[in-house]
């Protein structure tokens, strides 16, 4: 079983002179989930090597067992560190695709064309795709084969206006992510704020925030297992 995950090359927070960059819970939990179920797990960004880390996601309160358990993994440390370019990465290598969230995605994956043809041939394909927090982002210009948006008529989730509210950063970011999947015709849900809560519509799974990165990476792992 090959899977690949995608993390953001975008460090910048807006115009605040802050830093963003992956959530590090939202890559480790989910790595571990597939790691542990015998997954050969390729990284690629679109810059490729280093992509930057959320400050924030190092936090104390941000821990958990599986972001201890990455520190200590100088295995995944490297691997993650070498990230593959995107644009050197074929779909048809690979049985799944995952993408943690944090703040960077909504810059460039939301854009990147690489990722974009990425994420239509996967799907076009019947191989799951899976995304969490602000990770759908990715998913904006994604097109169905009839040239719709991909999500159009989807269950998703995704980081909720609340949750924004909440970190305030809506006058920071260039877009709500649950605003822009409605207006793409999404059917968004969400769950309480912090909780964990995905949304599975066939092939494509999404989570609401990084309390549900873990479930996300098991439903694409069951997803992966049931073709």
């Amino acid at each position: 079983m090959n899977i690949l995950m995608v993390l953001t090359s975008h460090s910048a927070l807006g115009d605040t002179g802050e830093k963003t960059g992956f959530w590090v819970e939202e890559f480790a939990a989910p790595y571990y989930v597939l790691a542990d179920a015998g997954a050969v797990i390729t990284i690629a960004s679109p810059a490729g090597g280093q992509p930057p880390v959320d400050p924030k996601s190092e936090a104390a309160d941000a821990q958990t067992p599986a972001t201890e358990r990455f520190y200590k993994d100088f295995e995944a440390i490297d691997k993650v560190a070498n990230s593959v370019k995107l644009s050197d990465v074929k779909e048809a290598d690979f049985d799944a695709v995952f993408y943690p969230g944090g703040h960077g995605p909504l810059w460039d994956l939301a854009n990147d064309t690489n990722s974009i043809l990425l994420i239509q041939d996967f799907y076009k394909n019947k191989k799951p795709i899976g995304f969490v927090c602000h990770a759908p982002a990715a998913l904006i210009k994604v097109k169905d084969e009839n040239g719709e948006a991909l999500v159009k008529g989807k269950m998703v989730t995704g980081f909720s206006n609340a949750e924004e509210e909440a970190v305030q950063l809506t006058k920071v970011v260039p877009f709500l992510l649950e605003d822009e999947l409605k207006k793409l015709g999404a059917l968004y849900s969400n769950g309480a704020d912090w909780s964990s809560y995905t949304k599975q519509d066939g092939l494509l799974i999404t989570g609401q925030n990084p309390a549900s990165s873990a479930a996300v990476a098991t439903l694409l792992l069951a997803a992966v297992n049931d073709k």
